[in-house]
């Protein structure tokens, strides 16, 4: 059975950073497709980043372009997620998700997609 654990969410100013982590055990995900996404109060949950399992490859949704960077260390079977310059906007519940067969890094990755799920870290950014 394969876990993931994310960490590092927390309330942060309007212009700060938060750096978070995913790490994954029961397996090793080294070949799989690793992705953030998030779910906003009384929203759905949207894709925000994913990376090849080489490193090589990611895709970012429009809000997360120019601020966010996903990055994995296979060798630590972790993901993260470094924000920079959050924004109010960005106030979500975060969740870490993996997916065996996405190779597609032009598009998001769907919600349907995804073979493995997070239980989420709240990340809350204050005007």
């Amino acid at each position: 059975q394969v876990q993931l654990v994310e960490s590092g969410g927390g309330l942060v100013q309007a212009g700060g950073s938060l750096r978070l982590s995913c790490a994954a055990s029961g397996r090793t995900l080294s070949t799989y497709a690793m992705g953030w996404f998030r779910r906003a109060s009384r929203k759905a949950r949207e894709f925000v980043a994913v990376i090849s399992w080489t490193g090589d490859s990611t895709y970012y949704a429009d809000s997360a372009k120019g601020r966010f960077t996903i990055s994995r260390d296979n060798a630590q079977n972790t993901v993260y997620l470094q924000m920079n310059s959050l924004k109010p906007e960005d106030t979500a519940v975060y969740y870490c998700a993996a997916d065996r067969y996405y190779s597609d890094y032009d598009r998001p990755l769907s919600t349907y997609e995804v073979d493995y799920w997070g239980q989420g870290t709240q990340v809350t950014v204050s005007s």
